[in-house]
This record gives C-alpha cells, sequence and structure tokens, in this order.
C-alpha cells in the first residue's frame, strides 16, 4: 500500500541569508550580492531535500518574503496599518494595506518554482498563498475610485493565474496556504468570517476544472512562527466540516501537535469527501525533538485504523520558517525531521 508523503514548504534559511536579507531592506546590500546568496542557499535546500529521499521537495521558500506577502513585494500602493495577528508568545505580525487600485500582483509563485526546477530531476511542488489572505489588504474604509469589489475581481483573476501559472510550468501540484482558516473562527465563532473566506476561496477553485484540481490542495494549521501559534486553541471539530467544503483534492492538516488525536481523526472520517486526500502532519515543527521514524509510524496506522488508508498521506504539521526573520528552528532539525517522516512513511507501508 503506497502512502504519499510531501513537505509543507518553507525551510529556516541559513543565518547568512536572513542577514542579508535585513540588510538589503536597510538599504545596504547590493541587489546583485543577495542574488548570490539566495542561488547559495537554494542550492544547499535542494541539495538536502534531495538527500532525505523525499519523492517530492519544495524550493524551501528561501527567497520569499513570507508566504503571505510573495505576491505584493514591491508593490508601491502601500501602507502600513493592515490586520494585526497575535500570537500566543506575545508576538505580532502586520500586514500593509493597499492605498489604490488596481490591483495586481509583483510576483507569480512559478518564478520560484521554474528557478527550483532547474537546480533537481525531483517532482517540485510550490505553494501559493490564499485569496482570503490577500483580502485582508483592502483597507476598511473604501479606497475613493477603486471598491472592494472591484478589489475582489481584481485579486480572484489574479489569484487564479498564480495557481494556473504554476500547473502550466510543471508544478507537481499547487499547495494553498489557507493559514488563516483557524484564526477565522478564533476571530468570529459564529463562523461568518470562515464561511467568507471559504467562498472566496471556492470562488478561485471553479475556475479550475476537476482534472486540475487533483493537483491543487489546501494547507491548514495554526500559524506557526517562532515556536508559537495563533489559532491552537480553536477545536478542528469547528474548523473541519466547512474545510472540506473547500473543492480542492488535497488537503494538508496539522496534526502532530493536537493533543486529542483520536478526535480529529473522528471528525476527518466524518466530513472528508471520498475525492479529498489527506496529507497527516507527523512531524511537530514547532518542537525541537526529532520524532522517530518508528514514532511516526505508529501515528500513522492509527490513523488508518479511521481514515480510509486510499485517501492517507503524509506530511510536516507546517512549514518551517514561513516568515524569512524566523530562526527558531535549524535547517538541521528540519532536514532530519523530514527525514523521519520519510522512513516512518516507509515502514507503515510495510505494515499495512
Amino acid at each position: 500500500m503506497k502512502i504519499k508523503t510531501e513537505p509543507i514548504g518553507s525551510i529556516p534559511r541559513p543565518k547568512f541569508l536572513v542577514d542579508a536579507m535585513q540588510a538589503y531592506a536597510e538599504g545596504n546590500m547590493a541587489q546583485s550580492d543577495l542574488a548570490k546568496l539566495f542561488n547559495e542557499a537554494l542550492k544547499d535546500t535542494i541539495k538536502r531535500f534531495e538527500e532525505t529521499g523525499s519523492p517530492v521537495i519544495t524550493d524551501g521558500e528561501q527567497t520569499k518574503p513570507s508566504f503571505a506577502t510573495y505576491p505584493i513585494s514591491g508593490l508601491q500602493t502601500l501602507a502600513a496599518g493592515g490586520v494585526v495577528i497575535p500570537f500566543a508568545d506575545g508576538h505580532t505580525r502586520q500586514l500593509p494595506v493597499i492605498t489604490a487600485g488596481p490591483f495586481h500582483y509583483q510576483t507569480y509563485a512559478d518564478s520560484y518554482l521554474t528557478t527550483a526546477k532547474k537546480l533537481t530531476l525531483l517532482p517540485v511542488k510550490q505553494a501559493v498563498i490564499s485569496v482570503s489572505a490577500i483580502s485582508l489588504l483592502y483597507p476598511s474604509q473604501e479606497i475613493e475610485g477603486y471598491t472592494r469589489e472591484e478589489f475582489i475581481g481584481d485579486l480572484l483573476d489574479e489569484a487564479e493565474a498564480d495557481i494556473r501559472r504554476c500547473l502550466n510550468n510543471g508544478a507537481y501540484n499547487v499547495q494553498i496556504d489557507f493559514t488563516e482558516a483557524r484564526l477565522a473562527l478564533k476571530l468570529d465563532p459564529s463562523a461568518g468570517l470562515l464561511k467568507m473566506f471559504i467562498d472566496l476561496n471556492n470562488k478561485v477553485l471553479e475556475r479550475f476544472t476537476e482534472e486540475e484540481r487533483k493537483r491543487i490542495g489546501v494547507h491548514s494549521c495554526p500559524g506557526g512562527d517562532h515556536d508559537s501559534t495563533h489559532s491552537a486553541d480553536i477545536s478542528y471539530a469547528n474548523l473541519l466540516p466547512l474545510l472540506f467544503e473547500l473543492n480542492a483534492g488535497n488537503f494538508y492538516l496539522e496534526y502532530a501537535g493536537e493533543k486529542d488525536k483520536r478526535n480529529v481523526l473522528q471528525s476527518i472520517k466524518e466530513n472528508v469527501r471520498p475525492n479529498q486526500h489527506i496529507f497527516l502532519g507527523v512531524t511537530n515543527v514547532l518542537s525541537p525533538r526529532i520524532e522517530t521514524p518508528e514514532e511516526i509510524r505508529d501515528t500513522i496506522l492509527e490513523a488508518a485504523e479511521i481514515i480510509p488508508i486510499n485517501q492517507l498521506g503524509t506530511t510536516d504539521d507546517c512549514g518551517f520558517s514561513p516568515f524569512a526573520d524566523d530562526l527558531s528552528t535549524s535547517r538541521d532539525t528540519a532536514f532530519l525531521k523530514i527525514r523521519s517522516r520519510i522512513i516512518g512513511t516507509a515502514l507503515a507501508e510495510e505494515k499495512l
């Protein structure tokens, strides 16, 4: 019985790259010098990914400013003062707001994919940010001459283009990062905000054929950043019935960090559709401890008692470093965890 296994996306950047990105942002480094360091980090990341034995890899998001803001890097019509995302340890992340339209992505994710594919013969998956996350860039007060409705229309076109360009340029599959799903329930327990987010994402997904949607997945987690989360206290039982309304073929779900795993599995079983594939997180990216392959094997075997095995795969709970300045996890730890996932998944295959 073959069990698919894939990474989520980001790998911690080397400290030299984090320092260089900061220096460039402050105007203390030339773009050509930063580009050389990007290339060095990317080559090392792909080489180490290959060494784990992973059948599918990513570029580790080494050259993204963050998993969420890559499309707007360099956009001139931005201002501070957007949505603030608080984390359990007290730190925050804040989005900017747009000040004028029309809205267009400055960078599409296929640019990262194209570069990575030149450095490996392995299949490369590509992560993109959700349309719902980018929708938060529109300010609370309407922009003169550019309505929210006009913005959403432009945004839907751009989000579709971001995914389609990746599919057309040879992505193994495309993963939509929807980490704001659980946060939406925390901000609005009535689920109105989450339902709005689901609707927005489905408006993008409905532009793809059923065959194309088999190569499109959705990632959900409680927001891992600096070894903390923004919504781990929100129950999966409240999230999954709505999450599985998304018309995507694959779902990448944080699981290793969950305390009540049995109820999570039961909730997945009750809500997943027959044409949806579940990739359970079997490595906790917020913990420095390296899971053993045997632990991961047993986690999979337990899940296989509840989730149909033909719908079950494995992944990591979240990206290891979704924001460029996050050095809370070392590169060595990330790749050791990935290696354990690969071996543990193979051990589970043998048992099953």
